[in-house]
This record gives structure tokens, sequence and C-alpha cells, in this order.
């Protein structure tokens, strides 16, 4: 059984340990993530935000001019 405290960072490319921003646990500094919303946050993939839309930039929408306008006046 293992110990709580203890983190095995075994096979790991790095030896650092991390904690996470959100839920204050530690783990490998390979394993945290940075937030999609607040990039200077370091989180846990359980802890991680999908991008949040009001954030994204808005939708390009249809230019309002016709194209072909039908004449005020008369083509008589």
């Amino acid at each position: 059984m293992a110990n709580e405290g203890f983190l095995d960072t075994r096979g790991k490319d790095w030896l650092g340990i991390g904690i996470c921003d959100r839920c204050s646990r530690k783990f490998p500094i390979g394993e945290l993530w940075s937030d999609h919303n607040n990039p200077a946050l370091k989180v846990c993939v359980d802890d991680l935000d999908d991008y949040d839309p009001w954030r994204l930039p808005a939708n390009v929408e249809d230019s309002p001019v016709l194209r072909h306008p039908r004449p005020d006046e008369a083509l008589s």
C-alpha cells in the first residue's frame, strides 16, 4: 500500500513536483497543464476546464448589404 504523501516520479522526464492551483494536490510537474481560460494557472487533468465560450472571439456576422439591390426609380 502506497503512502498518501509519497509521489512516485520514477520513469518521468522531470523529477519536479508541482501543486495544482485548484485542488492543491501534488503531481509530477509533467502532469500539470495550463488552464484554457487562464493560462497562468497550472492544473491537473481533473480540474482542467473547457474553453469558456464568452472569452472566445465573436462570430463573424453576415454582411447586411445586399449584393444586387432593387433601384428606387423605375427603369423605363
